[in-house]
């Protein structure tokens, strides 16, 4: 194997010290990372002889060219930064948990009226968290249960005035009402108490007194309620599932179990001695390198649990994880108390493990049955995206079976103002949440949506020059929310830059639902003409009528990069409208911006009234001209004198 030169001298410079190295490829991607006790020994092992190599790791060693890595002073924080890196990175050939920190959780809330409520974010504010769960909808429901079954506070709000309303929860006695000043302390802790000992595990009472509110309402005849009450017992017992084991010598454990035939692992909770729960946690081992059973387990156990909340005090296996000291110490110290990785050999662990793995037996089935339609579904989909790019003739042949990574772009402005781009991201049928990007147009003024388009896909693929992690991977093909001009404005900008990625325009009918793909591709003929060009083409609309799984997807790509792009538009004009260029002009204040901008719609058509005060204009009907400081001073809450101020100001 030839070593490159920049990698040989790199590779004399090696310390024989601890710490983390980080491989990367020739567009700077760090494919993988590791730590080492001595980064000298370990890192040349990669450029040594391969003839013994797996073939992942030779796979892996062609692509590296060139390694970094950072030096620490012990194992253990080369553990803690191998984890981080990792979940920053996400390395191609790393194993790698799924869905990270994508599962909700319930959290009470540390504030001095504690809330109850779902998140996805864990953070180290003092609150308590409870989870992760997988079921999103029995959160809800579990949420709402406990605000309304111990009247909590729902509010964000930390203080109120003297005088404050109450909401309508506090009406409807679903709120004890905080704002009122009426609520004793000791009597809302004890509230909070009971909400805790119910996600602690302990929720029979409330569960027993649900059921009896179900029947009341049964025997009331009014089903409606019963169904709801129905409902919330069910989130209950999804959450909390009915006690199957205790174990009367172990308080808190988690016994982790490797789903057969699957790259899944089963998380069994162990609280308060009872068996409580069970989630399952997918690791994508598709590129790793890591590939023995130990490496794959200790990978999962450092990623998950760096992750969460709440370490229990003994983690259950069925084989030692490599490095389970390490381990051990890494859990101990980040979750505040001591942590045991155990292989228990007789007694009740034992048989709860065998348990365990038992019951994952049965779940592989499931995962199995369910990763094969997921399966089938992206080649479904993978097919139909096919048949697209052969018709524009980007593609042509036999489907190349490929998982295909998208990207969608949508602007958003309001009457030009504060306009913005956004940029979806898609790998398959799902959505990559961690890859979606906002931009906020700068150098368009003005209503203009192509040219605001040009400037966000411009600096998009520039940002890719310039070494961008977060751009440098390239899409497959690009999804425009509009038709032929944005599909026209995506492929001038790709052009421009070199690339060669197919665009694709999504339009939607008159009730704004998707209708079909619109796409550009040489024209029959055209490439065998004479003095045949870059304008030599033809559009094609393409129906989705006969693909309900490109319909599906199209549409809900649509829609979502309609929502990120009005989400960001939103939160940029509320913001900006707490300042405004209006409030230089002197006799204009808060009340007077807000009436100007709702009577006129913009800055920009208020000056251009405003900027007509030499002469006058028409009024909008074409009679008589109108005197700009008149029609200003018509609106709402003006006067002649503020009129005048903001003619002279954009006069000048």
């Amino acid at each position: 194997m030839e070593i490159p030169n920049n990698i040989k001298e790199a590779l004399k410079q090696l310390p024989d010290t601890p710490g983390v190295y980080m491989h990367k490829d020739s567009l700077g991607n760090v494919i993988y990372v590791g730590k080492a006790v001595s980064l000298r020994n370990r890192v040349r092992q990669y450029f040594q002889s391969s003839r013994n190599m797996d073939p992942k790791v030779r796979s892996m060693v062609s692509q590296i060219s060139e390694f970094e890595y950072i030096t620490v002073d012990s194992e253990m924080e080369a553990l803690i930064l191998e984890c981080n890196l990792i979940k920053k990175h996400r390395p191609k050939y790393n194993i790698l948990l799924r869905d990270d920190k994508t599962y909700p959780y319930i959290k009470v809330t540390n504030e001095e009226w504690p809330r109850v409520i779902k998140t996805r974010n864990v953070r180290k504010d003092g609150g308590s968290y409870f989870g992760p769960y997988s079921d999103a909808g029995a959160v809800n429901r579990i949420v709402d249960l406990l605000n309304s079954s111990f009247a909590l506070k729902r509010c964000s709000a930390v203080a109120f005035a003297s005088g404050f309303r109450p909401c309508l929860n506090y009406h409807i006695n679903q709120c004890r009402g905080i704002c009122t000043g009426s609520v004793s302390h000791e009597e809302y802790e004890e509230a909070i108490a009971g909400a805790v000992e119910f996600l602690r595990g302990h929720s029979a009472p409330l569960v027993n007194n649900m059921k009896k509110r179900m029947q009341e309402a049964s025997d009331r005849l009014d089903f409606e309620e019963a169904a709801e009450y129905r409902d919330y017992i069910e989130a209950a017992e999804s959450l909390n599932e009915t006690q199957r084991v205790v174990l009367h010598h172990s308080n808190e454990a988690d016994i982790v179990v490797r789903v057969a035939k699957t790259d899944s692992f089963a998380v069994f909770s162990v609280r308060e001695g009872k068996l409580v729960e069970r989630e399952t946690f997918s690791m994508d081992l598709t590129s790793s390198i890591d590939g023995d059973s130990k490496s794959i387990l200790e990978a999962f156990i450092n990623q998950h649990y760096s992750a969460v909340p709440d370490v229990p005090r003994e983690i259950i296996v069925s084989e030692l994880p490599s490095g389970s000291a390490l381990l051990e110490q890494y859990l101990s110290e980040i979750s505040a108390h001591n942590v045991k990785i155990m292989k228990p050999e007789r007694g009740e662990k034992r048989a709860l493990l065998k348990l365990a793995v038992s019951d994952a037996a049965v779940l592989a089935d499931t995962i199995e049955r369910k990763a094969k339609a997921a399966a089938a579904r992206r080649d479904e989909l993978g097919k139909e995206i096919w048949d697209v790019l052969c018709a524009m003739g980007a593609e042509s042949g036999p489907y190349d079976s490929r998982q295909f990574r998208a990207e969608a772009y949508d602007i958003s402005n309001t009457n030009g103002i504060d306009t913005v781009g956004a940029m979806v991201v898609y790998d398959g049928l799902k959505a990559d949440k961690q890859s979606y990007r906002k931009f906020r147009v700068r150098t368009v003024e003005g209503q203009d949506d192509y040219a605001s388009m040009r400037e966000v896909l411009s600096r998009r693929f520039m940002r890719v020059f310039s070494g961008d992690d977060k751009f440098a991977v390239l899409p497959d093909i690009i999804f425009m929310d509009g038709g032929k001009g944005h599909v026209t404005t995506a492929l001038e900008v790709i052009e421009a830059t070199g690339f060669d990625i197919p665009v694709v325009g999504m339009v939607k009918d008159d009730h704004h639902r998707t209708r079909g793909l619109i796409v550009r591709r040489p024209e029959t003929g055209a490439s065998e003409a004479a003095g045949a060009n870059d304008t030599d083409f033809e559009w094609l609309e393409i129906t989705l009528e006969d693909k309900p799984l490109l319909y599906k997807y199209i549409g809900t790509m649509q829609e979502e990069v309609h929502r990120f792009a009005i989400t960001y538009h939103r939160k940029l004009r509320s913001k900006n409208m707490e300042h405004s260029v209006l409030d230089e002009i002197e006799g204009i204040g808060p009340k007077r911006r807000k009436a100007l901008l709702t009577a006129f719609g913009s800055v920009e058509e208020i000056r251009k009234i405003a900027s007509g005060s030499a002469g006058g204009i028409a009024d909008k009907d074409g009679g008589e001209a109108v005197d700009p400081i008149e029609r200003l001073a018509q609106v709402e809450g003006m006067d002649r004198r503020a009129a005048e101020n903001v003619c002279r100001f954009f006069s000048k």
